[in-house]
């Protein structure tokens, strides 16, 4: 069992930067490919960025391409995604989310453990 508690979410302005960081729980973090997950006001949650278990592998959605970077830190059981150049349409709750194996996956039905969700804000 992994749990997950985001944090570092709030109002930013466009143009600004943010971290986001998700602490997890368990033995088994350094075994589990990570992602970040983003869902605006609608039923859809969009893939914004994963990793694998290792760190050597990452995948980043077009609409962050250059301006996110997914990293982790298997000693703290931690995972960190950080945003630059924030755009209002970057406005959603941003969830991590685990595996349970060390492959990275862009697909949300594929990760079995998710955090509360941080919403984060950018105003224009």
């Amino acid at each position: 069992q992994v749990q997950l508690v985001e944090s570092g979410g709030g109002l930013v302005q466009a143009g600004g930067s943010l971290m986001l960081s998700c602490a997890a729980s368990g033995r088994t973090f350094s075994y589990n490919a990570m992602g970040w997950f983003r869902q605006a006001p609608g039923p859809e949650r969009e893939v914004v960025a994963a990793i694998s278990s290792s760190g050597g592998y990452t995948y980043y959605a077009d609409s962050g391409e250059g301006r996110l970077t997914i990293t982790r830190d298997n000693a703290k059981n931690t995972e960190y995604l950080q945003l630059n150049r924030l755009k209002p349409e970057d406005t959603a709750v941003y969830y991590c989310a685990a595996r349970r194996n060390s492959v990275a996956s862009a697909h949300s039905y594929e990760y079995a453990y998710w955090g509360q969700g941080n919403q984060l804000t950018v105003s224009s």
